[in-house]
């Protein structure tokens, strides 16, 4: 058999010879007359059928036990610190930012990325300055009004929301466009500057994250350093006694790639020295009342290539049981790419299946069974590429990470970003979701943490000598959310990844015969087809109807028994419906 990410898992006899009782009867009986035509349909000019027309695929799942039970957080979001700098932050108490969060949770929201190691904690409420006449000034004053009107919303409970007039909005875009320009040259030059977070720009944070939901995870700056290159703990000492006496309920983490230091900022941190650091910081962690008992995480290495796997594998040895949980990132690609059809490379899809196999190993060799996490994850670094990353065709990179992260154990997956520069965000500067936002929001309503086997059988080419075949069609399955009341426990849902330019049917076998099942289909919306950057859930586009509303999710029912046609290059989610699934009703 080829290599088959969705089958991974070993098969029992019985099943093979019982499924391949169902092949035969699938073709021969006559109670299944169109899939038996699509087995049996004769080629023109008398030629032998080609793979092309072959699309029956038999499908089951294993219902009496999970694989893997995940985070409920699971699928987490990610903000670039990147935002303070270009003033972003203050519209993080918008109504519709918030309820764009807000339907993602549970979730964490780790303040993270290559900008951590540059923060500086200054308690000051506000240092705006005048800036004089222009946008600026009319910005500088916008400002002063949030901080007025944060003190004043400061003695009441609840979350602070506020509706930002459309002209500062515009001001705001024009100023995030030249700063923009300002980060990109930085990155380049390997040249950065600090970034200053005030006392009033973690209020707004963490507000953010409260009223949406959120968890937050905050990143203290790794490269704050003594002369002796241990880590100067005294910005990060202020920032606790400020957070604790707002009580705010954080969880930290400490750098950010700490493996590619040396290229960064030409001054590197070895695995032991990152291990003191954590081991320090969980120190002060528990000196400080409010935040003894504090999750960590860390260490955020890079992508597990030498370096980052050295680093990791030291600071395993020195350090694991000091994080509650070890991170790493994985970036697919870099702003080389130009075309859609390099988003839809199945050898690129699998990348990360090896990336995952590195780290666990790393991880398992001291530390057995601790959890892994990604804690960055994003189709493209470098800020993405415009027109490709922020379109319909970057989700079959995101849907199917989350997919294969799952079946291999990774607890949680953070995406980056959930609203910054760049194009690989799932909220543009328009506060208007791109279609990422929507395969998770999705993801979100449909997907428990329970993962279960997946058991897929059909026609498949013969390997050619020397060639691998690379699965075009993913498949994987989860227990219902149980946060979703319109399934009772024990449904399950299975999404679908077709990366076929042909469409394929697939067949519920076995436990999954003869079940009603609702069917989420996601495709492109409008004539940019695979770059559109907006998505249709069963040919209805989806639009926020207004600050505070989602649109309805509305499920076509499939009859008991009916095959699932994927069209070419889609997205479908498709819960079963009172399967009443074992592993599920727990």
């Amino acid at each position: 058999m080829p290599k088959c990410f969705q089958c991974v898992f070993p098969w029992s006899s019985l099943w093979l010879a019982s499924l391949a009782t169902l092949v035969v009867q699938s073709v021969l009986s006559s109670s299944y007359p169109s899939s038996s035509s699509t087995y049996q349909r004769p080629a023109a000019g008398g030629k032998r059928p080609g793979f092309m027309e072959r699309t029956l695929v038999l499908l089951d799942v294993n219902t009496r036990s999970p694989i893997r039970v995940l985070n409920d957080n699971f699928l987490s979001l990610q903000l670039d610190p990147s935002i303070i700098k270009d003033g972003w932050l203050d519209f993080l108490s918008s109504k519709r930012l918030v309820t764009l969060a807000r339907g993602l949770s549970p979730a964490f929201l780790r303040f993270g990325g290559k900008r951590t190691d540059f923060l500086q904690f200054n308690n000051q409420k506000n240092l705006a300055k005048f800036r004089g006449p222009g946008p600026d000034y009319y910005l500088k004053n916008y400002e002063d009004d949030i901080v007025r009107s944060d003190i004043a919303l400061d003695k009441q409970n609840g979350c602070k929301l506020a509706n930002h007039p459309d002209i500062m909005l515009e001001l705001q875009r024009e100023k995030a466009a030249t700063t923009q320009l300002v980060l990109l040259k930085e990155q380049l030059s390997n040249i950065y500057s600090n970034i200053t977070i005030t006392a009033r720009s973690l209020d707004k944070l963490y507000n953010f994250a409260d009223c949406a939901g959120l968890h937050l995870i905050l990143g203290l700056n790794a490269l704050h350093r003594n002369p002796d290159n241990s880590w100067n703990t005294s910005s990060t000492l202020s920032l606790l006694k400020y957070s604790a006496g707002k009580k705010y309920n954080i969880s930290w983490e400490l750098g950010n790639e700490p493996n590619a230091y040396r290229s960064m900022v030409g001054r590197a941190v070895n695995s032991t020295q990152l291990a003191q650091d954590y081991t320090k910081l969980r120190t002060l962690l528990q000196s400080v009342r409010y935040y003894h008992r504090a999750h960590l995480y860390g260490p955020n290495a890079g992508r597990p290539r030498k370096n980052a796997i050295l680093l990791l594998d030291g600071f395993m040895k020195n350090a694991g049981s000091v994080v509650d949980a070890v991170t790493w990132q994985h970036y697919y690609m870099d702003g080389r790419v130009k075309t859609v059809e390099d988003f839809l490379k199945t050898r690129l899809l699998d990348t990360l299946t090896e990336q995952i196999n590195k780290v666990i190993k790393a991880v398992n060799t001291y530390s057995p069974g601790k959890k892994v996490w990604l804690g960055g994850l994003g189709p493209a670094w470098a800020g993405g590429i415009s027109n490709l990353s922020d379109t319909y065709a970057a989700g079959f990179l995101w849907v199917n990470t989350l997919g294969m992260a799952a079946v291999q154990g990774i607890d949680v997956v953070m995406r980056h970003s959930f609203f910054d520069y760049g194009y690989t965000h799932l909220v543009d500067q328009h506060f208007n979701p791109l279609p990422d936002y929507w395969f998770s929001l999705v993801f979100k309503r449909l997907v428990g943490p329970r993962v279960l086997a997946v058991r897929v059988a059909g026609l498949q080419r013969k390997p050619q000598p020397g060639r691998v075949i690379r699965d075009k069609l993913r498949i994987y399955a989860h227990c219902t959310s149980n946060y979703n009341h319109n399934y009772v426990r024990g449904s399950i849902t299975i999404y679908i990844i077709n990366l076929h330019r042909s469409r394929k049917k697939i067949k519920l076998a076995g436990t999954l015969r003869n079940k009603t099942v609702h069917q989420y289909l996601l495709q492109p919306y409008g004539t940019d087809g695979l770059r559109a950057k907006y998505v249709q859930l069963n040919g209805e586009k989806l639009l926020m109807l207004d600050n505070e509303t989602f649109p309805e999710l509305k499920p076509k029912t499939l009859r008991p028994g009916r095959t699932i046609a994927m069209p070419p290059m889609t997205i479908g989610f498709y819960v079963i419906k009172n399967i009443n699934a074992y592993a599920c009703r727990r």
